[in-house]
């Protein structure tokens, strides 16, 4: 390898990846035919998103060297992020009979294999497939951390949720920096975790970390605002107990109660409001802890969806509180039921709101 093409491969490996292409390019001027080249300059592309660049010019390294298992691997990226997965498939199968001692090589099929496809049958045989070759590239390289990364993943489309919690410790282990690792355990500590006391917790400071490590990840980020936005439509039923006690409480004042039963009244019905959301907010501090709290809030504060919950919730919270005093206006404490199925409209219209914004896998 020239030193020209030495310092291409750095800087690719430190991410500068147009000076790389541009030193690898430069090198392939004299050396056209030079697959080593040619398969570094197609990984700059592919970085650099030029998809059918890339392609082309790992497809004139294979055509120069059909048996390098680096450009074959490339070319199987390339093709799935050309969403051309048959090709990739094929391209995979191929690494695997070239180097089936490689954990590379079975990594990138399960990856390929791990892909949607149309056909529950189908999905599945190939779910399977892809996690057995997932545990092919762990039993070939036990210290790579992506490689227990895709055991889990795999395991856990499967629905193998305790396989699955325990590769993605292992590949934490491994590599604390993998975001992939901490969101998806995070989501098995939520969805599957419920039962279990810090969960949510746990769940929460995984997005958080998750989100950190890798700013361009939106999954993690969309993660967080399910949590508040879920948090904060939980309030509805808290509020729904207020809107009853304060309902009761005005019927009774209504129907002629006075002196010290109006008293009791006014005061059990303000004892309902504050034990109710007083109970509410020191169950969420002790399940938000004090590090997650800005976090959350600034996810919070930028998601219409988590606002528009936090409105519905706000106006029965100042119904809740005003009907105390204006509990003669029978029109006012009628206002409960609109309100309260306007909270329910948003809930529903918040929760596929967040689901149609999902990051696609």
């Amino acid at each position: 390898m020239s030193r020209a093409l030495q310092q291409a491969d750095v800087l690719c490996d430190l991410g500068r990846h147009e000076q790389a292409a541009a030193l690898a390019a430069q090198h392939l001027a004299e050396h056209p035919d030079d697959a080593t080249a040619l398969v570094l300059l197609a990984r700059c592309r592919h970085r650099l998103g030029d998809e059918q660049q890339a392609l082309t010019t790992v497809e004139h390294a294979l055509r120069v060297e059909p048996e390098s298992v680096s450009a074959r691997l490339l070319h199987t990226h390339v093709l799935l992020a050309l969403k051309e997965y048959e090709r990739a498939e094929g391209s995979a199968r191929r690494a695997v009979e070239l180097a089936p001692q490689y954990w590379g090589s079975h990594y990138t099929l399960g990856t390929v294999l791990d892909r949607e496809v149309r056909g529950r049958a189908v999905r599945k045989k190939r779910r399977r497939a892809a996690y057995e070759s997932a545990r092919a590239a762990v039993a070939l390289a036990p210290e790579e951390s992506d490689a227990h990364f895709l055991v889990g993943l795999t395991a856990q489309r499967t629905g193998n949720h305790r396989v699955a919690r325990q590769a993605y410790e292992t590949a934490l282990r491994l590599d604390p920096d993998s975001s992939g690792a901490h969101n998806n355990l995070s989501l098995l500590h939520l969805r599957h975790g419920r039962l279990r006391p810090g969960s949510w917790t746990r769940a929460a400071e995984g997005f958080v970390q998750s989100a950190a490590l890798d700013l361009n990840d939106r999954r993690a980020r969309h993660n967080l605002e399910t949590m508040a936005w879920g948090a904060v439509s939980g309030c509805r039923w808290v509020a729904l107990a207020g809107i009853i006690a304060v309902s009761c409480g005005s019927a009774r004042l209504r129907a002629g109660a006075a002196g010290t039963d109006a008293l009791v009244t006014h005061l059990v019905c303000t004892a309902v409001l504050a034990g109710s959301w007083g109970g509410w907010l020191l169950w969420q501090s002790r399940r938000v802890p004090p590090h997650l709290r800005r976090p959350l809030l600034l996810v919070a504060r930028g998601c219409r969806q988590v606002l528009g919950m936090a409105f519905a919730v706000g106006l029965l919270i100042v119904h809740s509180a005003l009907a105390l005093v204006l509990w003669r206006s029978v029109l006012f404490g009628a206002l409960a039921i609109p309100l309260f199925f306007f909270a329910l409209v948003m809930s529903v219209a918040g929760r596929t709101a967040l689901e149609q914004r999902a990051p696609k896998p």
